[in-house]
């Protein structure tokens, strides 16, 4: 009797063809609307890049229901984690860069995937400013909350971020200081001056050590707080109601 052949086992970890378009127009399409906001506009129609950076994230995240249309309680899922973000830096707001947004959507990205990740990140971004002020840093601060989240939600999709509080929290804390922190240096350098030499972007990075410091600091202590309770809660209503499979 002839034995039948082994099925093939399904890679959990390969990224599907939505993520590519994801990463397409996360790191060539926004960053192209923010320079036309930065160059054509002269940062004066930020309102205009933030609603446009918001359409562009939501092409891939409505990627995932190519099959299917969403559901209601898909989309209150990601609009409760951007309101927890918004409502977590508006309680911190006299503790200046102690803030869990990074926190928030790093466990977003993590629990629904990157496309989603991204657009609570940027969501969170432009609705808290609206508390805060917006101006030309808010695509700016969009870009940087999303980009964590898209990283998180691939990294972890890929087995390169581990679900174990030491990789999370390195991972957050790493995040925050490298990539928000030096974008947002930029950006300040961009923004409030016209000598844009390397002396002057030293400068600007110098200048924001403690505070790029005191937001990494935040991001962990907060990843450390929220992890595995949020998770495990998100798991729960992922498995009940079969939301926003990765």
């Amino acid at each position: 009797m002839r034995r039948a052949a082994p099925r093939s086992i399904k890679d959990d970890t390969k990224l599907p063809m939505r993520t590519a378009v994801a990463a397409v127009i996360i790191l060539i399409f926004i960053p192209a609307v923010m320079a036309l906001g930065m160059l054509v506009w002269n940062d004066r129609q930020y309102y205009i890049v933030s609603m446009l950076m918001i359409l562009l994230s939501s092409v891939p995240f409505v990627l995932k229901f190519e099959s299917r249309k969403p559901q209601a309680r898909e989309l209150v899922v990601l609009a409760v984690m951007t309101a927890l973000a918004v409502a977590g830096r508006g309680a911190f707001f006299m503790l200046q860069q102690f803030k869990p947004v990074v926190a928030i959507v790093i466990i977003t990205g993590i629990a629904f995937g990157g496309e989603a990740g991204f657009i609570v990140g940027a969501c969170s971004g432009f609705v808290s400013n609206i508390f805060f002020g917006q101006g030309p840093w808010t695509p700016w601060q969009m870009f940087g909350f999303g980009i964590i989240g898209f990283l998180a939600g691939v990294l972890y999709k890929k087995g390169m971020l581990k679900r174990d509080l030491v990789s999370i929290c390195v991972f957050g804390g790493l995040s925050t200081f490298v990539i928000y922190g030096l974008l947002l240096d930029t950006a300040s350098l961009f923004m409030f001056s016209s000598n844009i030499t390397w002396k002057a972007l030293l400068a600007s990075y110098a200048s924001g050590l403690v505070f790029n410091a005191i937001h990494a600091s935040a991001t962990v202590i907060f990843l450390l707080l929220l992890t595995n309770p949020m998770l495990d809660k998100l798991d729960r209503i992922k498995t009940k109601f079969g939301l926003l499979e990765t």
